[in-house]
């Protein structure tokens, strides 16, 4: 019921469906197959509920080195890296990893929407440094306070965040870096507050990269073989971008419990997890130029049942894993006649 009533709801609201946002969100990325098979045109996304585009970044300009004369140049003396101390060394590591992490990969450049709260009559959202409260038209309402609990309730087809009264659907944007809390839950990205019949749906703006690195920690344990937790990692991408082309509803891509694939936040996030995302960014299952809505679940019996047998048993990989398979052997084990795709940034 409530479904239909978001759609005559949206229907009223024809500024929050802005048609040339369905072009937006992957402009710029295209599909570079390595599988033989021959190509075919994904669908077009559905238009977003706020506009949200994807702003890809162009490549750095080069810069003019200074000319230097012959007696200025020097040679530098390569440190030897077995001279490192063992302090040093992992000191080296850990900022070689910070540096790969703030540089991100292809997978940051899309953002998925992912709805948190579905219908609540009431909740709670924090800021960890604030945030700014953005309308439809991208006009700031007003400002959260950093690390201060706000309670919202929807009352009719309005919000009431605190003491005031807000429209139907807001946004919840904060500073770079900066993290939104849904009760005590912790989240990367900003927040989509809407409201419709007294009840509230929190939908989150996450780029798939950071979703994935939730998504694969709380599917499966860090402490799995590194092959299976990339071939979780390709099979939640994949089953992402499938919903990001044929989103679940208007209002978002798909939710965040066991009906999709679970997400929950910063709080699942892992190292091991995370390096898995990281090191297969980009790459999806792909049948004939098209993306594969890899269905997978923890057993054998469990994909027979729910599945008819089509799809990747969790626990399965992680046996094929440590009897020596690779990630893509795995996947193609468990998704026949697929080759593995990947995403790539155009210039």
């Amino acid at each position: 019921m409530w479904r239909k009533s978001i759609l005559e709801w949206l229907k009223q609201r024809p500024w929050l469906l802005v048609p040339f946002l369905a072009l937006i969100p992957l402009a710029g990325v295209y599909l570079n197959q390595q599988t033989h098979s021959e190509p075919a045109p994904l669908p077009s996304p559905v238009a977003s509920p706020i506009p949200s585009p994807i702003a890809l970044p162009a490549p750095p300009p080069k810069l003019a080195q200074p000319l230097k004369s012959p007696a200025a140049k020097k040679t530098a003396t390569p440190v030897d890296p077995k001279k490192y101390t063992k302090e040093e060394s992992a000191l080296n590591e850990k900022n070689k990893a910070a540096i790969a992490a703030s540089i991100g990969t292809v997978d940051s450049l899309i953002e998925m929407q992912v709805a948190i709260a579905m219908g609540q009559p009431s909740l709670s959202i924090a800021a960890s440094q604030g945030a700014t409260i953005i309308d439809g038209e991208g006009k700031t309402l007003g400002q959260l306070s950093a690390a201060k609990a706000y309670s919202v309730q929807g009352i009719g087809n309005q919000i009431t965040l605190g003491n005031g009264q807000l429209p139907g659907m807001i946004m919840i944007q904060p500073p770079a870096n900066g993290i939104l809390y849904l009760g005590d839950k912790p989240y990367r990205g900003r927040f989509l507050l809407a409201a419709q019949g007294g009840r509230v749906w929190v939908v989150n703006y996450i780029n798939l990269r950071h979703y994935l690195h939730s998504v694969v920690a709380s599917e499966v344990s860090p402490s799995w073989s590194a092959e299976a937790l990339k071939a979780q990692a390709v099979a939640a991408r994949s089953y992402a971008l499938t919903y990001f082309f044929r989103r679940a509803q208007p209002l978002y891509h798909m939710g965040s419990d066991e009906y999709f694939q679970v997400y929950s936040g910063i709080s699942r996030e892992a190292e091991r997890t995370n390096q898995a995302v990281d090191q297969t960014a980009g790459e999806f299952i792909s049948y004939k130029g098209g993306i594969v809505e890899s269905l997978y679940a923890a057993s054998d019996d469990i994909v027979a049942e729910a599945f008819r047998g089509k799809g990747m048993s969790q626990l399965g990989a992680l046996s094929l894993a440590e009897q020596g398979f690779s990630y893509r052997q795995i996947l193609a084990r468990y998704y026949p006649k697929t080759g593995i795709a990947r995403i790539e940034q155009d210039y």
